[in-house]
């Protein structure tokens, strides 16, 4: 066997790789952990989205693994540190699914500017209540990034367009970098950031020092008029704490596409009005998945026909 899919990683490129090589495709395997252990006995690649947990335990179970293939950007779900140990491979696609998340930060941000999704449910149930859904511009607005990466640059840069001033939190971004003068921006400390934004966007992955990046002090700083934007990682969140700061006031509103559980279940979030959530979408567009899934399976490929991986986390080749 040469590789595993675990999840539902579509397309004419995967067609294409499971012509040429020997490819086991089974969407829901990421939730069979045994299964796949005994899988992977054989298996020189697995590739992967963000629910198979690509664990040190896992990969001591595949002993002829060469490269893991992950359809996204966040490496979070893949101990990179047991795969680099391993001499495995990890490749990914880091940029080929920006566009659609800045896209859909910007569409979240209208929406709950414009109360666009109650406005609809409401109208289409036949009441015509204009004054009900008054809302705000964007224009004029000070919108806060947190994480000024790919994604971050490109959410400022649509911002702009539509007058927003633009200040941004990046620890590893220097004052006088290239793009924060482009996009005409300030970069602040996070407190004075959440302090000062009436929309706060933010785009970094999970670490230790992100985790619950928005907990009960940080809702304290925001503008009682303030709105947050998550389309980084749910675990960013601590959503009990943004329940408090919603219920009371300390907070106009957030949008949530992801989740610190997928798929969360019900919870006290969703009876509120002023949250709107979507499933885990912002990289779903056709063009970035098409993109998303060229890049893995044409890295996958080099690998396993002995050359060098374009997209690699770790090293462009196996070393075991």
């Amino acid at each position: 066997m040469d590789i595993i899919v675990s999840e539902n990683v579509t397309g004419s490129a995967m067609d294409e790789l499971r012509e040429r090589f020997d490819v086991v495709f089974e969407p829901d395997l990421w939730n069979d952990v045994p299964r796949l252990k005994s899988l992977l006995g054989d298996a020189r690649a697995i590739i992967v989205r963000n629910q198979t947990q690509v664990t040190a335990e896992l990969m001591a179970a595949a002993p002829k693994l060469e490269v893991i293939g992950r359809a996204g950007a966040g490496l979070d779900n893949i101990e990179t540190d047991a795969a680099s140990e391993a001499g495995v491979v990890v490749t990914y696609a880091p940029r080929e699914n920006s566009i659609s998340v800045a896209e859909l930060t910007i569409g979240l941000m209208l929406c709950l500017a414009r109360k666009i999704p109650a406005a609809h449910l409401d109208t289409s149930e036949g009441r015509w209540n204009r004054k009900a859904f008054t809302g705000i511009e964007l224009f004029g607005k000070t919108l806060g990034v947190i994480g000024l990466g790919q994604i971050g640059t490109m959410v400022a840069e649509r911002a702009k367009a539509f007058g927003m001033t633009i200040i941004v939190h990046d620890d590893y971004v220097a004052p006088d970098a290239n793009h924060v003068k482009e996009l005409d921006a300030r970069l602040v400390s996070l407190d004075d950031l959440l302090c000062e934004a009436d929309f706060v966007t933010t785009h970094v992955p999970l670490t230790d020092e992100t985790r619950e990046m928005f907990n009960k002090e940080r809702f304290a700083m925001m503008k009682p008029s303030a709105m947050l934007i998550n389309t980084s990682r749910g675990e960013v969140v601590d959503e009990e704490a943004l329940l408090h700061a919603l219920k009371n006031q300390q907070l106009a509103g957030a949008a949530l596409d992801v989740r610190s559980v997928e798929p969360p279940g019900q919870s006290p979030l969703d009876k509120l009005d002023n949250v709107i959530f979507t499933p885990h979408i912002a990289a779903f567009t056709e063009e970035a998945q098409d993109r998303v899934v060229s890049t893995v399976c044409s890295d996958v490929t080099r690998v396993l026909e002995g050359r060098e991986a374009e997209n690699f986390f770790n090293f462009p080749l196996p070393r075991n």
